[in-house]
């Protein structure tokens, strides 16, 4: 759905300033789990904005890399691309910076599994800052690793997931970190999702990247750097992917 972002409705209340909860370990299961809000019925609208890149249109897998830089393995049939298990990340040709990011996932269906060994992806902001991919429908995991999730930092919050099987929405607005001459970072990478049309990240600060068990710092890193999608092992499924550029580099 090519979603105008100030149209979305169902709004929870957001962060006003918004900075990872150190009363909870990383991953702890003990941590609350989100709210579950009904996101209501998925209706497929395939359209984009004038100057959107799309990044998958139905057809194939031109616009991205495999792991080794050569043709992305995944499978493309019948207007969506399937993480192929074990051929590892792919990645967008094209470096981007700051962006709005529309990207429609689906759960295997029927499920196998619980928890982090369901359904589990990834989109990867830079190839770095990870919201992750999971089905979230009646699955409890660790709260910050629940899809809408900036993995290991924030939880969502709340959980739309639809059924597996059905089709997910993420709206993602993304911000860059900004690094001075000596390496510093002066503003840290922000990001703000709407998961099936619902806020679930509120402009929130990063950290550094994602990692498992551990956040490690910023290392300095160039304006634009590609997109990547993650291969967990699950036949998850994609489609309708388009991006915008919000400021261009050095910007």
């Amino acid at each position: 759905m090519a979603i105008g972002l100030a149209s979305l409705l169902l709004l929870p209340a957001g962060r006003a300033s918004a900075q990872v909860d150190t009363r909870w370990a990383q991953h702890s299961m003990e941590r609350p789990q989100p709210a579950v809000v009904d996101p209501g019925p998925y209706v497929r609208d395939d359209g984009r904005p004038a100057d959107a890149v799309a990044l998958f249109d139905g057809h194939d897998l031109s616009a991205w890399r495999g792991q080794d830089g050569g043709p992305a393995p995944w499978v493309v049939k019948d207007g969506y691309f399937e993480v192929k298990p074990g051929s590892g990340m792919i990645h967008t040709a094209q470096g981007f910076g700051d962006v709005q990011l529309h990207i429609e996932w689906s759960a295997p269906a029927p499920p196998t599994g619980e928890g982090q060994e369901r359904g589990n992806s990834g989109v990867f902001l830079q190839g770095r800052y990870e919201v992750q991919v999971l089905d979230s429908y009646h699955n409890p995991t660790y709260a910050d690793g629940a899809a809408g999730a900036v993995f290991g930092q924030y939880p969502p919050l709340v959980n739309p997931a639809r059924p597996p099987g059905q089709w997910n929405v993420y709206d993602i607005v993304f911000r860059r970190p900004r690094f001075d001459a000596a390496g510093k970072v002066t503003s840290p990478a922000r990001i703000t999702v709407f998961f099936n049309g619902v806020l679930v990240q509120d402009d929130v600060p990063l950290t550094g990247p994602t990692a498992y068990q551990h956040r490690p710092p910023y290392e300095v890193t160039p304006p634009t750097l590609p997109l990547a999608l993650q291969d967990h092992g699950y036949p998850v499924r994609f489609r309708n992917v388009w991006i915008r550029e919000l400021s261009k580099e050095g910007r």
